[in-house]
């Protein structure tokens, strides 16, 4: 069990952020729904794994940018050419706007729950 999860592990690390990323509404509307069929638990695992690959991009960005980096001396033009490999472009893009992850509520609120 443990090496069919290494592999997609390893499959889905291969993709493209920005690609998975224009599939997140698609699964988030599916999963926001409920309806208990297999089609629903199927997307709730697709979106929790599109979930987890930018998580794990966010954690790799923020503690890529907490190392002391041999080059940080040189000054910041020469780390921007030297940073991660493995830094997709969405990851990127966030980071230079500014732009917040958003949060997914599943359970509402009823009106006497507040």
């Amino acid at each position: 069990m443990e090496n069919s999860l290494k592999k997609i592990a390893e499959q889905l690390n291969s993709f493209d952020e920005a690609s998975l990323t224009g599939l997140w509404e698609k699964y988030h509307d599916i999963v926001k729904e409920f309806e208990p069929t297999k089609r629903w638990e199927e997307a709730a695992l697709i979106l929790s794994m599109i979930q987890g690959l930018r998580w794990k991009n966010q954690l790799f960005n923020t503690k890529w940018a907490e190392l002391e980096t041999p080059w940080s001396t040189e000054g910041e033009d020469e780390s921007a050419e030297n940073g991660p490999e493995t830094e997709n472009s969405a990851s990127s893009e966030n980071k230079q706007t500014g732009e917040k992850g958003k949060v997914i509520s599943f359970w509402q609120k009823k009106d006497n729950q507040e």
